[in-house]
């Protein structure tokens, strides 16, 4: 089979992107997630029940509820919740280990188990992308102290949190601020986070106010990742222009008269112009601050 190769001038489009929130117990991340658009709930942590706003819901006790899901059972749905994704890998993890208790001793996966566990996971992810459909990894977070910080992390076992934070294209958090709960997508220094649309600290208003919240939020971290997309795929353009250009160019005086009309231009326009000199046989005389035939 050919490869399909994307031409550079063809920008590539994001329909579909992976969240990822963290939040301690009780800050209301099911309740933000059932504010996407169209969502189904596939409930690891027995907790639906104590959102406000409970949509459709899938009951997972054990991993095999789940492992052979199918694009067609995802049809009615536009975004697929996992909440959480660290139950999600316990289940996993479990359900290995009984089709295959090599992988496993003492109710823990050995490293072949891990290496398993990652693979089938990212698998299963696959399937839920290939739907078409956004997906949100709910996780717990966990908290230590160290010296005056306190520190968030997932609370996901293992190298897991590894699969669940390179999957996602968007990672954030929620915290209560002066009484208020707030959804904030930049890493610091003591906390995870991913925010390719630079959105800011956003405060999450009441479910009966704005229903839609967080599918607003979906679809701009969306339009940011196409517009930068869409900005790549210009400044290619603008720098295959400049070579079609400099590429014309002949002469030693032809090169130095564009010394002076890119005097501000970026870095990285002056090395294109220096390269494509050098190619034709000039060199580039920091002295004298001009072009010069190359000696023989």
């Amino acid at each position: 089979m050919a490869l399909k190769i994307l031409p550079a001038s063809e920008p590539i489009q994001i329909d579909r992107i992976t969240i990822a929130i963290y939040a301690p117990p009780g800050v209301g991340k099911t309740t933000l997630g059932f504010t996407s658009e169209r969502p189904v709930l596939i409930d690891f942590d027995n907790g639906a029940h104590r959102a406000k706003n409970r949509k459709d819901t899938v009951q997972a006790k054990t991993w095999t509820d789940v492992a052979d899901t199918t694009v067609d059972d995802l049809t009615p749905f536009s975004t697929v919740i996992v909440d959480t994704a660290g139950r999600a890998l316990d289940a996993l993890g479990a359900d290995i280990m009984r089709r295959d208790p090599k992988l496993g001793r003492g109710g823990v996966l050995s490293q072949q188990g891990w290496g398993r566990l990652k693979a089938e996971f990212g698998a299963w992810l696959k399937v839920l992308h290939q739907s078409g459909k956004d997906v949100i990894l709910i996780a717990h977070s966990s908290e230590k102290v160290s010296g005056d910080e306190t520190i968030e992390r997932l609370d996901v076992q293992g190298g897991s949190k590894d699969e669940i934070y390179k999957s996602a294209d968007a990672m954030g958090r929620i915290a209560i601020r002066n009484g208020k709960r707030v959804l904030m997508f930049d890493p610091t220094d003591t906390a995870f986070g991913k925010n390719p649309a630079q959105l800011p600290i956003l405060e999450i208003p009441n479910t009966a106010v704005d229903p839609h919240f967080f599918a607003k939020v979906i679809g701009d971290i969306k339009n940011a990742l196409n517009n930068m997309s869409e900005e790549a795929r210009a400044e290619q353009q603008r720098m295959d222009d400049l070579r079609s250009l400099l590429d014309g160019l002949e002469s030693a005086d032809d090169f130095n008269a564009r010394i002076s009309q890119m005097k501000d231009a970026p870095p990285k326009d002056k090395a294109l112009l220096v390269s494509v000199a050098g190619s034709k046989g000039f060199d580039f005389d920091k002295k004298a601050v001009a072009f010069v035939t190359r000696a023989a």
